[in-house]
């Protein structure tokens, strides 16, 4: 009789599957689930049998997924999510808890808040791994597909099934070299100076500068850094504005003085930074998740304490 391989599929299998696809390579997925290349190989052997499919294809230096192996992910992470809920009880005690948690976020929300949660998570619970991967312009696929647990954004993804709450209520501000320069007196002024400014390797822009564009309003860009942490090694000894989040920890921004943006009343709510956290509604009563989602939370608030944002 001829041996049902389906019996030999578990979810460890599915998680390296799942790893090599959203990877798009075996040594990605082994650094990623901290195991060796050949036990990669070895599992991809054995769900090639059980998928009667190749799965990946060599492609260059690298591998692409198959027809029948994307039409099978979302199969995969159904399954993962069944098995994870039939293994959850109830109640969720963290001093028992091995975590493993991938986040989403772009620089600002990372180094503002994930460093505190780390270590908040980690004091409470038995072990944890955290995962950060950018958010860029995120969309609902990132929590549908689960490849991430939560994720942080100014601009949270919508939709039925995706939850959100906001986390803190943020401003853009003006910074400034305060030995070579005062700051902006006017709206004139600020848009007579050259600036500074962040665009993301996707071409992705701040939704500050989005909001200025749209409304036709134009600054001298003389530099557009990959991330926020490229700003201040431009701004040090020039004469330079950055229209940057207030709540920058000081050990980035701690050399520069910074003021509020004058662009006058009227749009004065152009430098408002609201920042959420979404999660996919299949987590929403997962005891684990909400414990999660209340340290995240009260990370936040204290951020927003230690820092408190001036206009």
């Amino acid at each position: 009789m001829r041996e049902i391989d389906y019996f030999n599929l578990d979810g460890a299998a599915l998680r390296l599957f799942l790893a090599v696809l959203e990877e798009g390579s075996v040594t990605a997925a082994a650094v990623r689930l901290g195991i060796t290349q050949s036990a990669v190989s070895h599992s991809l052997r054995k769900l090639r049998r059980i998928a009667h499919d190749p799965l990946f294809a060599k492609s260059g230096r690298g591998i692409v997924a198959t027809a029948h192996a994307h039409a099978l992910a979302g199969r995969a992470r159904a399954l993962l999510d069944d098995m994870k809920g039939f293994a959850s009880g109830a109640s969720f005690d963290p001093a028992a808890a091995e975590l493993a948690l991938t986040v989403a976020a772009n620089d600002f929300q990372r180094d503002l808040l994930l460093p505190t949660l780390f270590a908040r998570i980690e004091a409470a619970v038995k072990r944890v791994t955290l995962r950060v991967i950018p958010s860029q312009s995120p969309t609902a696929a990132l929590l549908r597909e689960n490849r991430c647990d939560l994720l942080i954004s100014p601009l949270p993804p919508t939709g039925a099934d995706i939850m959100q709450k906001r986390l803190l209520q943020d401003f853009y501000v003006c910074f400034y070299d305060p030995r070579l320069r005062a700051p902006p007196a006017s709206r004139a002024d600020y848009l007579a100076a050259r600036h500074v400014t962040v665009v993301y390797p996707d071409n992705e822009r701040l939704n500050f500068d989005r909001r200025l564009a749209a409304l036709g309003v134009i600054r001298d860009i003389a530099v557009s850094a990959p991330s926020f942490s490229g700003v201040p090694a431009f701004l040090r000894g020039s004469r330079m504005l950055a229209s940057m989040p207030s709540l920058f920890d000081s050990r980035l921004m701690g050399d520069f003085a910074f003021a509020p943006i004058p662009l006058g009343r009227r749009h004065s709510r152009l430098a408002e930074l609201p920042m959420y956290m979404a999660w996919h509604r299949r987590f929403h009563d997962d005891p684990a998740h909400v414990w999660l989602r209340r340290l995240l939370d009260e990370t936040a608030a204290e951020a927003t304490r230690s820092h408190p944002p001036e206009r």
